[in-house]
């Protein structure tokens, strides 16, 4: 069995990421902290299963994939960089805003 791969979060997606934690907690009460905690899952799914997320047809770049996270409705876009034996975070996007991030 391959050890987790390490992940490693762009800048764009960590400030997207933090926008969307202020928002849910402002917006969110009941839940303020849903955010982390789906991230949290998730980061620990995709480093144990990097082909875990759909292949993303819409990005520019080679290799992305997409993660669906149904309770906070929101994707991670991510790549798996097997060389460096680590995945990539690229964004983390609102699943209803009708178009993709730019990748």
């Amino acid at each position: 069995m391959r050890r987790p791969l390490d992940i490693v979060v762009t800048d764009v997606a960590k400030a997207q990421i933090l926008s969307a934690e202020e928002w849910w907690r402002l917006n969110r009460p009941k839940a303020p902290g849903a955010i982390g905690e789906e991230l949290e899952r998730a980061s620990l799914l995709i480093a144990a299963q990097p082909g875990v997320g759909s292949t993303a047809r819409d990005a520019d770049l080679a290799g992305v994939r997409r993660l669906h996270l149904a309770r906070v409705r929101y994707d991670i876009y991510y790549r798996v960089n097997e060389d460096l034996e680590r995945v990539e975070v690229l964004a983390f996007w609102h699943a209803s805003r009708g178009r993709r991030p730019v990748l």
